[in-house]
């Protein structure tokens, strides 16, 4: 068995540690993990990309383009940049709350409204699942907690092959103890999102 995820987003929305929270999943389940991530412009809000392959004969951290089991989208604009990096029968998880560019925020550049991104993924994949990360994560307590809905969400999608209770013990070990209440809080609410 072999498994690729591509988490994509932009800087701050915790890209990397959620791909460390699977990476440590993975390898508490006895698979060899590779890693390799992109954050050109991260700190600046920039596009970043985290490749993580899990599996019993992984070698390389890169996975060749449409070779995606599961792109995780933090980000709706990211999600639709980076479907080539998966196929017709990779699952997309999309968050539907935009992080606005800074060019957009000034006024000089339109976002693209969301319900039509959603419907571009939907031209290239069936296999969409959406979730409202951020919304949910603000429920939970802050909004910087959407990356511990999106893991959630990623152990109530059918088929992943990772436990929910192993990713939440991963989750629980890479937050500071100060935010755990909020991150677990938080894992429940996107898991259940997508159970339900």
């Amino acid at each position: 068995m072999k498994y690729t995820v591509q988490i994509v987003g932009v800087g701050g929305q915790g890209v990397l540690l959620a791909s460390m929270v699977l990476g440590n999943a993975a390898m508490e389940m006895g698979y060899k993990v590779a890693m390799s991530e992109v954050h050109g412009m991260a700190q600046r809000g920039g596009s970043v990309l985290s490749t993580l392959r899990f599996g019993d004969d992984v070698i390389s951290p890169l996975a060749a383009q449409g070779s995606a089991d599961l792109i995780m989208g933090f980000e709706p604009a990211e999600t639709c940049r980076n479907l080539p990096l998966g196929n017709r029968d990779s699952i997309v998880l999309m968050n539907l709350d935009p992080v606005l560019p800074s060019m957009v925020a000034a006024g000089f550049e339109e976002y693209p409204d969301v319900e039509s991104l959603k419907d571009a993924v939907l031209e290239q994949n069936r296999n969409l699942v959406t979730i409202d990360a951020t919304k949910i994560a603000i429920e939970a307590g802050k909004a910087v907690a959407a990356n511990a809905v999106m893991i959630g969400a990623v152990a109530g999608i059918e088929g992943f092959p990772i436990p929910k209770d192993v990713l939440l013990d991963s989750l629980v070990n890479h937050v500071p103890e100060k935010f755990r209440e909020l991150n677990v809080k938080a894992f429940e609410m996107g898991y259940k999102a997508i159970k339900n």
